[in-house]
């Protein structure tokens, strides 16, 4: 695919854009990229993720501001580690050390939540290493289940959950 802006040379960045619902795509070299001012990764002045996570905890603290008026003063959350503020997170968008995911745990599920639609890691598992992993998940779903079925007291269903989860442990046990 060649070049959408000069047509001479192959399109090696492919951008994908979506405005107030409308998706346009533009698959352009990286000179043309360059003279229209869009982002190449890795060159200055380029988007980034943190760009990204930074812009998304602006719009939260503008969503919580309400209708009525401005934020409410809060005194400013901080990591007792590295002495990282909530405000220099949002502005950064990264964190200063291990210890500000608990710091700031409590700002952090809305966030992951919106973000990708859960605080729980559901992704696709590597089929080599994955089999445990399939098998411990699982485990915990038929332990919820034979939860449910003890609570509603079906006993046969029960028993035979737990003869399940037992062969599950057994195979993991064996990888």
């Amino acid at each position: 695919m060649y070049c959408q802006e000069c047509g001479k040379k192959p399109a090696t960045l492919h951008f994908t854009k979506i405005v107030n619902g409308e998706k346009t795509e533009f698959h352009i070299c990286e000179s043309c990229a360059r003279e229209k001012g869009e982002g190449i990764p890795g060159a200055p002045n380029s988007f980034s993720i943190h760009s990204l996570l930074s812009g998304l905890l602006d719009f939260e603290q503008l969503g919580n501001a309400g209708i009525g008026g401005g934020m409410k003063q809060q005194p400013a959350q901080r990591c007792e580690e590295c002495g990282l503020t909530y405000a220099q997170f949002s502005k950064i968008g990264r964190f200063g050390c291990s210890n500000c995911y608990q710091a700031f745990a409590d700002k952090l599920d809305p966030l992951l939540k919106r973000v990708h639609s859960g605080t729980v890691h559901t992704g696709k598992i590597p089929k080599r290493s994955g089999g445990q992993i399939k098998c411990k998940r699982e485990i915990e779903q038929l332990r919820r289940d034979l939860q449910a079925k003890i609570e509603n007291e079906e006993f046969e269903n029960a028993a035979q959950l737990r003869d399940r989860i037992r062969e599950l442990e057994r195979k993991i046990a064996d990888l």
